[in-house]
């Protein structure tokens, strides 16, 4: 079977699935705007398309979204023509649409079934939209119809589509009943024969300083650091946090960008914004103990895991982050925010603790209580990468179930 991938950050959520649809012998070819020229990945093939510069173009900015999705969909419509041309067409197309390159690929194939990642639908209502007021934007009787214009392409997709899966339940079910019924629950998958706990793990520190499982170390982790993660809360509560823990070391993983939400004033990062509004509320020494790392390799991220005491994970009711069920495969004991997408997979007092988002002493209270009670500790990390290897584990559970997902894909040739 011939099967394309279309993601242009690739392979992004498709790195296990693809490389295991090369292994089982299919032809497996990627277009993507992450190589400027053609490789070789794992077996699969990836070919790059372009997006040429265009002229100076006026649009209304609710609409402005949109407009970069037309022009991807226009680049990867033309790379699409040019893979016809040259002899290949697919059994089965996989796409993430969220950057439009999928929109035009049937008026190349119109007889290929094609199925669609979905990461989320933009729902204009609350929790989804205004949960946090402090960092609301624009006209709020406006917002919502901008909200609502950013799904022009979600919905354009739905009838190019046979069917769509979706990494969590809160994911899939932010999409329309008419569409929800033709996505499969199914996650990425978890790594957890090697996400697992290692009590001789060992974390150094950029000064030179070696952590271990005696080490009192607290962990939170964004891919930037910024609102939609709770970094603010997290930072709000750090003065409090470290007053009450003398001997914890704090390490913070995240980039200084944006990737979701609202962007800081110009020349700003959030990460320095909310550092700066606390750090004159910590002693010098105190902020000693703060290790702000960057972004890290992922060896050293698995060993940050393992040696947290206590993890802390805050999100927006928004797309789950593949690092709270990569800690809880770690054993880590969780404190998270009480908001939908972490209430499937963190149950209170069974698999981490719950706390509201917004409600710092709470988030310092449970930390803390944590970090004084071992046994709980214990019980918490357990449960939690036993949840993790029934429902989320890659090799047993999703990689599978996906494999599966093609297949019942490519046996339906009505497109």
């Amino acid at each position: 079977m011939d099967i394309l991938f279309i993601h242009q950050n690739f392979p992004g959520q498709f790195k296990h699935l693809a490389v295991a649809l090369a292994a089982a012998g299919h032809r497996v070819v990627a277009l993507t705007l992450r190589v400027k020229a053609p490789t070789t990945w794992n077996g699969v093939r990836i070919l790059p398309y372009a997006i040429k510069s265009k002229a100076g173009q006026h649009t209304h900015p609710w609409v402005t979204d949109f407009d970069t999705k037309v022009t991807r969909g226009e680049a990867c419509f033309r790379a699409a023509l040019r893979l016809k041309s040259g002899g290949f067409s697919p059994d089965l197309i996989v796409a993430h649409p969220g950057w439009g390159e999928s929109l035009f690929l049937k008026d190349v194939w119109p007889g290929v079934p094609m199925g669609l990642y979905c990461e989320l639908y933009h729902l204009a209502d609350y929790p989804h939209l205004g949960f946090d007021p402090e960092f609301e934007r624009g006209d709020p009787l406006a917002e919502p119809l901008r909200i609502r214009m950013k799904n022009l392409n979600n919905d354009l997709h739905f009838d190019l589509a046979r069917a769509g899966i979706s990494p969590t339940r809160f994911q899939a079910d932010t999409f329309p009943p008419a569409f929800r019924d033709r996505i499969s629950v199914i996650h990425d998958g978890i790594d957890t024969d090697a996400l697992r706990p290692d009590p001789a793990v060992r974390f150094a520190l950029d000064d030179g300083r070696i952590l271990t499982r005696d080490d009192e170390v607290i962990t939170f982790v964004n891919r930037n650091l910024e609102p939609y993660r709770g970094y603010h809360v997290f930072m709000r509560a750090l003065p409090a946090l470290l007053r009450e823990r003398p001997d914890a070391q704090v390490l913070i993983v995240g980039g200084d960008g944006v990737s979701y939400g609202a962007t800081p004033p110009k020349g700003q990062s959030w990460k320095e914004i909310f550092r700066t509004e606390v750090w004159d509320d910590i002693p010098p020494e105190a902020r000693a103990r703060v290790h702000f790392l960057g972004r890290i390799p992922y060896d050293r991220f698995t060993a940050l895991l393992q040696v947290a005491r206590v993890h802390v994970y805050l999100t927006y009711p928004f797309v789950l982050s593949w690092s709270l069920f990569e800690a809880m495969s770690c054993e880590a004991a969780i404190v998270a925010s009480d908001t939908a997408p972490v209430r499937e997979a963190i149950i209170h007092d069974d698999t981490g603790r719950l706390v509201d988002f917004f409600d710092r002493d709470a988030l310092v209270a449970e930390v803390c209580a944590l970090l004084d009670d071992p046994a709980a500790r214990d019980r918490l990390g357990r449960a939690a990468r036993a949840h993790v290897r029934a429902g989320y584990d890659l090799r047993t559970r999703c990689l599978p179930a996906q494999m599966d997902w093609v297949e019942g894909l490519a046996a339906d040739s009505t497109g």
